[in-house]
């Protein structure tokens, strides 16, 4: 997911989309951990999309703080 895709969501649905993110990437680590996946870079790009969900949310946080 790109940033300007993220940047255009409400604050509500980064959070839903958060849980879902986590879900996925606790299910292929799973699965990873069974046996080896087809692309363990999936498990990457997939924390990193998580990593950059967060940051997006917790940037609208401290804006709503300030004002």
């Amino acid at each position: 997911m790109k940033q300007e895709d993220i940047k255009q969501l409400s604050t509500a649905d980064l959070a839903d989309r958060i849980k879902e993110q986590k879900n996925s990437l606790s299910k292929l680590k799973l699965n990873h951990s069974v046996s080896p996946i087809e692309n363990p870079s999936s498990i990457t790009a997939n924390r990193k999309t998580v990593a950059r969900l967060q940051t997006e949310l917790r940037s609208r946080q401290i804006a709503e703080a300030k004002k």
